[in-house]
């Protein structure tokens, strides 16, 4: 499952927590699942110096509360050293074992063997030393807009009835502009992204460790085609250019109905994506948008992702009483997505008949969640499909 968090000092988000514990739990009732992977981005939110204090009181709750009782180990990786520019990700990994799940194991990286995982055990201050993890920061020079970016990847591997695989936590560089977004198909920040995801992908599969199967999971900030998107939406409309008095950069766009008294159909800004109809964004989930999310048919012959069936996971309202608004500041699109390897997908058991025992969607659709919709795949493993994998490589094998 992939979420994120908004500031939990904030008052008005204490109202968010409540909802995503009340969301989250109810879909852990829903799916009772034995292993669940839960991975957070920007965790403690914006303001996280004036948050972190209240990051331990959400995990220590999140693992003590009933809905959680019957999960009796418990792994928590959350990167809170924001004095460490050098390495700070802002990222939080939870692994929770049902009590009636036996001989689970965790990869060391360092001893390069697998451990029995027991008890329940909270890791924060201490990442960049933790041999059951692989932490990176992208380099600064993948976004040099950003002075600081917290963009980057954990990493950890897991061993469950003879299925070895990796889950990464990752979260991509964002759209810095709409503006520029909007000038190429695809846009300069798609080509950031494709290079970064690039990068996480070779690092996990190279020649360090052995290769296993791998899902990749968290905010990977892509977004729709902006110039194909405007295009479509305002097909019949015409743009007026709005340019800064002193530098003369275009600053702001607005695209007009050619009759029906000129009405404003789109406008434009850096920071600035005012529709007139967001139903567009809402209608049938959203689906006919899909042809213009683009970034991940680049990858095609690396990842899978099942069928998307939800409205796009951003940029929702913070209001609380507005759960099912998109704030006006970027075009809605699918930022936050839980993706495999072609591998990985064989591991999950395939529905039949009628069941629906493969499910790919987002939490909470009308309660107010932060600026995004947190998304989860439940799944069950098919019987023995990780002992092919086992008996060749011994991937599992306990040194």
């Amino acid at each position: 499952q992939a979420g994120r968090r908004s500031d939990p000092a904030n008052a008005a988000t204490l109202d968010t927590t409540f909802y995503l514990f009340f969301c989250l739990f109810q879909v852990v009732h829903a799916h009772k699942p034995h292993f669940m992977a839960l991975h957070c981005q920007e965790f403690g939110g914006k303001n996280y110096e004036a948050s972190m204090s209240h990051v331990d009181k959400f995990v220590k709750e999140l693992l003590s509360s009933d809905a959680m009782k019957d999960y009796n180990r418990a792994r928590v990786y959350l990167d809170e050293n924001y004095k460490s520019q050098e390495h700070f990700t802002a990222l939080g990994s939870f692994y929770f074992l049902h009590e009636s799940l036996k001989n689970i194991y965790q990869f060391d990286f360092k001893a390069k063997k697998y451990k029995k995982v027991t008890g329940k055990e909270i890791y924060s201050d201490t990442l960049e030393s933790t041999p059951m993890l692989e932490k990176e920061k992208f380099p600064q020079d993948y976004f040099p807009e950003c002075k600081w970016s917290r963009k980057g990847f954990i990493r950890t591997r897991w061993c469950i009835t003879d299925c070895a695989f990796d889950l990464v936590n990752i979260h991509l560089f964002h759209d810095a502009s709409n503006l520029i977004a909007w000038e190429t198909s695809p846009s300069v920040y798609s080509g950031i992204r494709h290079k970064a995801l690039g990068y996480v992908l070779d690092r996990i599969i190279d020649q360090r460790f052995e290769k296993v199967s791998y899902f990749v999971f968290g905010d990977f900030n892509f977004r729709l085609d902006a110039k194909a998107v405007v295009e479509t939406l305002c097909a019949k409309a015409t743009m007026q250019t709005v340019r800064a008095a002193d530098t003369n950069e275009v600053v702001k766009l607005i695209f007009r109905e050619s009759d029906n008294d000129r009405k404003v159909m789109l406008q434009l800004e850096k920071k600035l994506f005012d529709y007139f109809n967001q139903d567009v964004f809402r209608d049938n989930n959203g689906t006919a948008l899909l042809e213009f999310d683009r970034e991940l048919s680049v990858f095609k012959d690396r990842l899978y992702e099942l069928d998307i069936s939800f409205p796009p996971s951003y940029p929702y309202s913070e209001d609380s009483s507005q759960g099912k608004q998109y704030m006006n500041t970027r075009c809605p699109a699918w930022c936050d997505r839980i993706l495999m390897s072609h591998s990985a997908k064989e591991l999950i058991l395939k529905s039949e008949n009628d069941e629906k025992i493969v499910i790919y969607d987002h939490i909470g659709p009308n309660v107010c969640m932060g600026d995004h919709k947190p998304v989860f795949l439940s799944f069950r493993i098919a019987a023995g499909a990780g002992k092919p994998i086992a008996n060749v490589h011994k991937c599992c094998v306990v040194q």
